[in-house]
């Protein structure tokens, strides 16, 4: 049965090869709701991997993030000649098919054993950067080895220590990575009840660990290798891990470290977003860290429109509460340039490894497809307030 035309887009290749598959009694492995995603990989998580991965609080941020994108509605336009669809884009000079990264995640172990590196390869397959996690489960390099020519990015959390903070940016840009993500919102763990009855946290037996361990600065501060004695690698990075005295001031020594775009993850404030633009920073992530760590804090989609217009021509990226294809579009109407992905993706890692985590990305992306069809946009690029109503 041909059911694909000239024009049909990933969307509608994602829905003819899913039906056709149905229609032999196959049934895709992965689920396609998102209720129904997560579900599945609670099942197949323990309760204290899936309680520390899924948010903070009494998820009050997490219900704000989901309310303020379900309060942006898509207003379609008709008779626009949308046969063919372009989702491509440009970021930092590097042309991506769709505007979606994978966002930085850490302790990818949690939902499956590859953790990472299942994930780098499923990115790599797909030609989406992966944005390298500090708390990796498995280094970097390895990574980056599993991606070939895919695109990278390393995320940083800036430690009390600047030589260990140097060494991870510049072992960064060695394996290719092509921007810098400095994470604002986390110099502290926000308060995680669900980890607190749990009494769980990976670091204190040495998960997430694997960006330090391998790290020949951070190995200089032990006695002896982190191989010998897990337990003092794991006191040395809850001394070091994050600096509440981070500001932006000191954030200007990164640029003696790396000639790649750096990228501030976090702002929420306009305020903030002007200062990183007038401090010449390459873009912002407005982000709450997916509501993992002020409990009680504005909805990320509700601060979007403002940072874009305070940011000026600096990009603006998005994140956090983003569930679906209609989601992207929505945070690009608003004046992202792209979308960085979490939970979804890692729900998917959870319940099919690598696979799991390319079939989100092909469903983000084909529903994006779809949805731009639909609303009567062909390109990405002329995505704008227009399409959407508050």
């Amino acid at each position: 049965m041909q059911t694909q035309s000239r024009h049909a887009g990933p969307g509608q290749v994602r829905l003819a090869k899913t039906y056709e598959a149905g229609a032999r009694g196959q049934r895709a492995r992965t689920p396609f709701q998102i209720s129904a995603l997560e579900q599945a990989a609670e099942a197949a998580m323990s309760p204290e991997g899936f309680g520390y991965l899924r948010a903070s609080g009494a998820e009050a941020t997490l219900r704000a993030n989901r309310e303020a994108l379900d309060a942006v509605r898509i207003v379609p336009r008709m008779l626009r000649n949308v046969g063919a669809r372009n989702l491509g884009m440009e970021l930092f000079g590097r042309r991506l098919p769709a505007p979606l990264l994978l966002g930085p995640v850490g302790v990818q172990d949690l939902c499956h054993p590859e953790g990472d590196l299942a994930t780098a390869r499923a990115a790599a397959s797909r030609g989406v950067p992966m944005v390298f996690s500090n708390q990796a489960s498995v280094d970097m390099e390895t990574c980056a080895a599993a991606m070939g020519e895919g695109p990278r990015w390393f995320q940083l959390y800036w430690t009390r220590s600047d030589d260990l903070a140097r060494s991870l940016v510049q072992r960064a840009e060695a394996c290719g990575c092509e921007a810098i993500v400095i994470t604002l919102d986390t110099t502290m763990l926000g308060w995680r009840p669900v980890d607190l009855d749990h009494g769980f946290l990976p670091f204190q037996t040495g998960q997430g660990l694997a960006q330090y361990t391998s790290d020949p600065v951070f190995r200089t501060m032990l006695a002896r290798p982190p191989e010998e004695d897990v337990a003092a690698a794991c006191r040395l990075f809850a001394t070091i891990y994050s600096d509440p005295t981070l500001d932006w001031e000191r954030l200007q020594r990164i640029r003696d470290w790396t000639r790649l775009p750096v990228v501030l993850k976090g702002v929420q404030h306009p305020a903030d977003a002007r200062m990183a633009a007038e401090a010449g920073w390459d873009a912002i992530v407005v982000s709450n860290h997916g509501g993992r760590q002020v409990d009680g804090a504005v909805g990320s989609a509700a601060q979007l429109a403002a940072c874009v217009d305070a940011a000026g021509p600096m990009p603006v990226l998005f994140d956090s509460g983003v569930r679906s294809g209609a989601d992207i579009l929505k945070a690009l109407a608003l004046g992202a340039r792209a979308v960085l992905l979490g939970r979804p993706y890692l729900w998917g890692l959870a319940v099919d490894g690598e696979a799991g985590v390319a079939a989100v990305i092909d469903n983000m992306i084909g529903e994006l497809d779809l949805a731009m069809g639909l609303a009567g946009v062909s390109d990405v690029a002329a995505l704008g307030r227009e399409t959407v109503g508050m």
